[in-house]
This record gives C-alpha cells, structure tokens and sequence, in this order.
C-alpha cells in the first residue's frame, strides 16, 4: 500500500495494531478521523490518553475501574459469598447485562494458554485462592468460555481451592462449546448462570 504522506503512513500503521483492523480498514478510519472537526480527534485523542494514565484496577477482584474498589464491589446489596470467576471485563459486562446475578466476580486477566506463552503465574489465580482462604466466600463460579484453555483453567482453579470448604460450580452448558461470554445472548447465559452445576458435575460429564 503506497502513501503519499508519511504523517498518515504512521498512523495507520499504528490503526492496524488493533485486533481485528486490517490496513485498509485502518485507512478508512484515519481518513474518517481526518474530514472530522479538529475537536472531536482532540476529543479522541485525550480519553485515549486519560484512558492509558489513570485507568485503575480494583483491588478487590481485578476489574477496570476508574477508582481503587470497582462500584460492583463496593455495592452493598451485591453478595459478597458468591464469587463469579471470568477472564476479562467483557464478561463481568455480558453478565451484568442478564441481571440475573447479583454477587462479586474475579476477574482472572485471561486463560492458562501454554501454547501461548501463558501460565497461572501470569493470571489473578494466587489472589483467588487468597481470597478463598478468608473464609467469606461460599461458592465460586467459573464462568470462562468453554474451550480447552477455559477448562483448562478452571481445573487448575479446582484443584488449589481443593481442602477449602468451599462450593465451585460451573455455568450450564446452554453456552455453546467454543463460545465467548460477550458473544452469548442475555437469555441464554442468564439462564446458564442460574442453572449452574456443580464443577465436579462437569468433570464426570466430560
């Protein structure tokens, strides 16, 4: 692709960084950005940067937060008992979206993904089973997408809250094999959050 500019050359190259953003998708975007007025770009411009500076993770289950203790956590009409497990943001929103549960989450960072490069030491898992041994919680559910890396790492879960009294549960199987959260309708995981199953359940299935 030939550019007349290096100015535009350089961001679109930097446009096409983003996942799913090819460069002539990247192109589009720039000079979209280009016929707009100079205060909307400014605009962009300065919450990506705000964004990058002063984003925040809560110190309590690892979500985004624009301050110390996310808002889900500092509720007092959530229950603190139960214990949501997922990989990113974007399933504490898709199931905040259901409004069928009502209790914390754990916000792991991603997935056990030798393949990948990723292990339990690159996850929240050690503040998860910190948090275990507090005594508080009284079931946790794992609610990460059901993949080989998913169940991977829900086994890996298992097996450190393994001596705890604590009940582990896995989201019913109406989220199809394979299958992201953010992707999955609200009825469907609504109702899969509260047709849970017991994890040791999943395992004799499997």
């Amino acid at each position: 692709m030939e550019f007349s500019s290096k100015l535009l050359e350089n961001a679109v190259y930097e446009m096409s960084k983003l996942p799913g953003i090819g460069k002539r998708t990247a192109l589009r975007l720039v000079l979209h950005l280009l016929k707009q007025p100079g205060e909307q770009t400014n605009s962009l411009s300065e919450a990506l940067q705000k964004l990058r500076g002063e984003i925040k993770f809560c110190n309590n289950c690892h979500n985004i937060s624009d301050v110390e203790e996310c808002e889900i956590c500092a509720n007092p009409k959530r229950d603190g008992r139960l214990v949501c497990v997922v990989e990113d943001i974007r399933d504490v929103m898709a199931i905040e979206n259901t409004g069928q549960y009502k209790g914390l989450y754990h916000v792991l960072g991603g997935k056990i993904s030798p393949m990948e490069g990723v292990g339990p030491q690159d996850l929240t898992i050690s503040s998860l089973v910190k948090k275990a041994k507090e005594g508080e919680i009284q079931e946790f559910i794992f609610a990460l997408s059901s993949t080989m890396e998913g169940d991977t790492t829900n086994f890996y879960i298992y097996k450190q809250l393994e001596g705890l009294d604590i009940k582990t549960s896995t989201i019913a199987r109406g989220v199809s094999v394979g299958d992201d959260l953010e992707y999955t309708d609200e009825v469907t995981l609504g109702r899969s959050i509260l047709n849970r199953i017991p994890f040791e359940g999943s395992l004799r299935v499997s």
